[in-house]
Parts: structure tokens; sequence; C-alpha cells
């Protein structure tokens, strides 16, 4: 039986391998991309990425729930007559020097769409090749709801998107590429979502890219609406979905910020109209063309757009006032490494450290927190609840002489909710850092990074990157929905892997973070109530926290550029005892009781993908959403 699962294993990963070949664009190409993959992942890694790459799966699952009959197009059909609006929608196409099929399939995308209200906005930005004006000229000629437009001299990308929005007479634009193709029903759904969300003046849809030969791979199921994944990486494009005259009154597609403009263009779009105003279409709505000169494939194609969004995201935030460093996480990507300045004056943290016995446990974590943090001004509260052991007992003596450190005593049944909630009442600063004691520094910045995070306005809880002694990591953030109630996104991730479209490496808003290393204000604490002592004395008291603070309308973020060590569970064991067992389920049950459905629906973790029984972001059979839904 094991030589056979074994056997079938291997047949799927060399069908895998060979079909990311073909992907890449031949074995020297996928050689290189493997190589580098391998270096920052390591085997395990490179695995991950070769089974992400397959083909197989993703085209069953097009079968099975992304594929449109007459059937559903009949019934889209009648879900736009029932629109109370139905607004023109202008698709805007920069081209230059397009090559010829793939410039027909993209005008023929927008053509066969199941929405009749749309017009194609094309700007020839003065292509050399000759097809270029033939073919829109024709189309042009055939269909009068193409606009074709062709510039005197090249002026890159902005200037002819600018004469392609120009153009536009329709309420919205979306953007396409020249070389990309839109799903048919695209522009249906981008109406029904205006439609149920009257408010909504930014749309985007998930996304998968076309390979050389045709077929669709690599699906992009995204996070609902994300401000701080936003400035990592642009999650928004594509299919990207704009009211008309906020991007006027933005003032168009900025030159200069070439590579990056479909980015500067939604960071400034939603400096006018708020977060509340994007909304997310949980659909593949949009075909990325993977070509030799795409970004779709490499970014090394087109070096220029990194520095375009490094600019883009630094005046953004410049002009939203708020002091960061934002530089690239590597010389080959676009991602984004964000971090923000500890306010002056430096806020006092209160670094609250629950304990009991476990002396070693307790050494390593203080000594690593005072030798290693660069962080100046915060204070240590260890909380002894009932040590006996006598290195134990010596070493909080000793710690307690130390003058910036206080031993509060609660002897009492273990309740870290309850101990958590002492300390930070005691607690002299602004901030409170929740610390378990199996925690162990490992960059001399965390302090610094999640404070800076954590004293942004909007912010509620900040988590931490906690990692196994062996580097695989602990906690990348917290999922709803997964396994019980909720899991850890990346959950034994080398150290190096970029996860899931770049989100293991990425500061991101999260629904919970882990209180193992937790970073909040001492006011919001207390006004949301602290933790849950009473209902949830050990586990989830974290997540309920990170939903209090959701729900009062702050955003929880994980940061993964501080990063600790976590010994999980050394000092008080695991759940899977009998009386652990007992005590989780009924905190569990609470859970399910006080927050319902949403503790079933995590905003940041897509409804196609799978919440049990397959590995986290693993394509989900059945999706939690409908195909047309």
């Amino acid at each position: 039986m094991r030589v056979a699962s074994l056997m079938r294993l291997s047949q799927r990963s060399l069908r895998a391998l060979h079909q990311a070949v073909q992907l890449r664009g031949g074995v020297v190409t996928a050689i290189r991309a493997g190589l580098t993959v391998l270096r920052r992942e390591g085997m395990a890694g490179l695995l991950s990425r070769v089974t992400r790459d397959s083909v197989v799966e993703y085209q069953t699952w097009i079968e099975q729930y992304d594929t449109i009959d007459d059937a559903k197009r009949g019934a889209l059909a009648a879900m736009i007559g029932a629109l109370r609006k139905r607004p023109l929608i202008s698709v805007i196409v920069p081209v230059y020097n397009t090559p010829e099929p793939y410039l027909r399939d993209m005008i023929d995308s927008v053509r066969a769409q199941i929405y009749p209200y749309w017009e194609l906005c094309i700007v020839d930005d003065a292509s050399t090749a000759p097809h270029v004006s033939a073919v829109l000229q024709e189309y042009a000629g055939r269909d009068t709801r193409i606009k074709a437009l062709r510039r005197p001299t090249n002026g890159h990308i902005c200037a002819a998107s600018n004469d392609a929005l120009g153009l536009a007479a329709g309420e919205f634009i979306a953007l396409l590429d020249h070389d990309d193709l839109l799903s048919e029903h695209a522009l249906c759904m981008a109406a029904v979502y205006l439609d149920r969300f009257p408010s909504g003046l930014m749309l985007y849809s998930d996304e998968d890219k076309l390979s050389p030969d045709g077929r669709r791979v690599q699906p992009y199921f995204k996070s609902d609406w994300n401000p701080a994944l936003i400035l990592g990486q642009n999650m928004f494009s594509h299919l990207g979905v704009f009211e008309t005259n906020l991007v006027r009154r933005a003032g168009g597609f900025r030159p200069g910020l070439e590579g990056s403009q479909d980015h500067d263009l939604v960071l400034r779009c939603v400096e006018l109209a708020g977060d509340a105003a994007v909304v997310h279409v949980p659909h593949i709505l949009y075909h990325w063309r993977v070509t030799a000169e795409s970004t779709a494939r490499d970014v090394a194609a087109k070096p220029y757009a990194r520095d375009a969004s490094l600019r883009a995201v630094r005046e953004h935030l410049s002009r939203r006032g708020l002091d960061a460093s934002v530089e690239p996480l590597s010389v080959d990507s676009t991602m984004l490494r964000v971090t923000f300045a500890v306010p002056e004056p430096v806020p006092m943290v209160s670094i609250i450290i629950p304990t009991r016995d476990k002396p070693d446990l307790l050494e390593r974590c203080i000594e690593s927190v005072k030798a290693r943090t660069l962080y100046p001004n915060y204070e240590i509260l260890i909380v002894d609840n009932g040590s006996r052991d006598t290195r134990a007992v010596e070493l909080l003596a000793r710690y307690e002489l130390q003058p910036n450190v206080t031993v509060l005593r609660i002897d009492a049944p273990f309740n870290y909710a309850a101990l958590n909630n002492e300390a930070a009442a005691r607690a002299h600063g602004s901030m409170l850092c929740l610390l378990n004691n199996d925690i162990e520094v490992i960059s001399s910045d965390w302090l610094d990074v999640l404070v800076g995070y954590a004293a942004l306005p909007l912010s509620g809880a900040v988590g931490a990157a906690l990692w196994y002694p062996n580097d695989r990591l602990q906690h990348g953030g917290v999922l709803l929905g997964i396994g019980d109630l909720a899991g850890h996104m990346h959950h034994m991730a080398p150290r190096g892997a970029r996860g899931y479209f770049g989100r293991a490496v990425l500061a991101q808003q999260m629904s919970a973070v882990s209180a193992a290393c937790l970073v909040v204000k001492k006011a919001l604490y207390e006004d949301v109530g602290g933790l849950d002592a009473e209902h949830l004395p050990v586990a989830f008291n974290d997540v309920d926290f990170c939903l209090k603070l959701g729900a009062a309308g702050y955003q929880n973020v994980y940061v993964p550029f501080a990063e600790l060590y976590h010994h999980e569970s050394a000092s008080r064991g695991s759940d899977t005892t009998s009386l652990n067992a007992t005590r989780f389920g009924r905190e569990i049950g609470w859970m399910r009781e006080r927050w319902g459905s949403e503790v079933g629906k995590d905003p940041f973790y897509n409804p196609n993908l799978a919440v049990s029984g397959r590995p986290v972001f693993s394509l989900a059979f059945p999706p939690r959403v409908e195909q047309f839904a």
C-alpha cells in the first residue's frame, strides 16, 4: 500500500515538474528559477512551489467550478436584468507592438463579455509594428463600442493610459493589459458587486495566469481588502475596476511610475475614497499572460517596476504623514518590507511574561530580551504563578532586584488570561507586550518593528513571526476556520519560504495574531476588556481579544520582520491531555457561541481555498462561495 502511494506521489510530482518547466518557458529558465527557490526556501520549498505550479488539480477545479455553459450564460443575463444599475464600464487598454494573436485575443475577450454595457478604449502608443493599427482599425470598424486612438509619439504606458482614460465615457473604468484576457463574466460580476455594494468605488478580483501554451495556471485567490498587504504588494491588480471620476480626481496615471502605475493609482485612489470603498470579488475574472517580457513570470523582465513600486509606496506613506522605511524584500522582487518609525517620545512598553517554575525557559527568554533588544524604553513584568522550583524561586528573587523588572506573584490555578490582565492593570507603559516565557528573541529590532505598527491610529494587536528552534514557522498570523477553530498561517514553512504569493514574508492585516508575542496600546487593551479570563482561561483568548479589537474597528496586523523563537507550550504542556482536552473543548464551544459564523469565515482567507482535510492554501473542493455569488 505504501509503495503504491509513493508511486502515485512520484507520478504526480513528475507531471507537476513537467508542467512547471513548460510554464517557465523552457528547461534553462525553469532551472534558473528552481535554483533561486532552492537557495531561498530549501528542498521543501522547491517541492511546494512545483506542486503549486501543477495545473492538473487546477484544471479539475476549473472544470467543476469555473466553467460557463449556455445555461449559466442565461442565468448571468438574468442577473444583469435584475440589477438596479447597469453602469457603462470603459475598458482601458494601452497597446504597444502587441503580437497580433495576443492583440486579437485581448479584444475578442472584451467583445465576448456577457455584460453588454461596455466600451473598449484602446490607445496605440506609436507602435512600430504595422499590424497594430490595422487590427485596431478593423475592430473599430466592426464594433462601435471600440474606440481606438494612435499617439503620434511614444510616451510609455502612463501617457497612453491617460489618453485612453480621456476617451472613457463610462461611469467606471476597468484596466486591461494589451496581451491579457478577461473571463467572459468579468464585467458582469463587476457590475453585480457594484450593485451589491453601492458605496464601492474600487473593485478588484482574483486572477490566474495563462501559460505559453494557453492553459490557465497559478490562481491567486486573494485576501479581502488588506490595507497593510497593499503596501507590500499590488494585490489589487488584476482585475482592477475604478469609478472614473475618482481616477480623474486622483490625477490619472502618473508618468515616471511606469511598471507600477496601477499600484500607484490604487494607493492614490484609496487615499481619496477610503478603505470602505474597496470591494473584493472572490472569483477569477482576469487571465494574466506569461511572456518573456512580463512581470507575470519574473520581475527581472522589468527591473524598473521594482523602483517604481518603491517610489509609489514611499510617496503614498509620505502623503499620509507617516514616517516609514520602505525597502525591497530582495533584489529580484517587487514585494516590499514596510516598517514604521517608533513615535517620539518613545513610548514605554510593559513586557508581560507569565511563568511558573521552568527557570531555564524564563532565563533564556529574559536574557534574550535584555541582550538582543535595541528598543530603549521598556519594563519587564514577570507574573509568577506559584513557582515552587528552588532554582526558579532564586531566579525570580535575582530579577526582582533589577531596576526595570517587577515580579508579580499570583498563586492561583493557571489562568493565562487573568495573569495578563492583572499585570496589564499594574503596567506603567502606554504599550503592552504580551510575551510567553518560552520565547527567545532573534531580531534585535523586534520591538521597534512591533511598536511602529502598533502605534498607528487604526492598529489593534500586532503579532510577530514565531519560529520553532528548527527554523520552521510556528506562527505567521492566525486564520479563522482552520482546524478546530483557528490555525496558524504557513505553519511549518521553512525559513526563507515566501509562502502563498508572498504572504509568509509580507506585513498584512489578519483576523488574529498569537499572544505568545503581541503588542497593543494599553488603552485599547482596557477598552475591549483585555483577555476573557472567565470563559477562555487558556486557549483562544488571544483570538477572542483580536476579534473584539476588529469589531471595534481596529486592524490586527502580522509583521514577519519581527522574529522570535517559540518553544511552544514547553512550560504548560499540551492541550491533548484528558483534563486539558475537556477545557479546550469548552473554550471552543464558547468561541462558537460568542462569535457564531465569524469564526468560520475569515475575510483574509479566500473562500476558494481549503479549510479542512487539505493543506492551507490548497484549492477548496468545493469552494465556499457559489460560482456567481
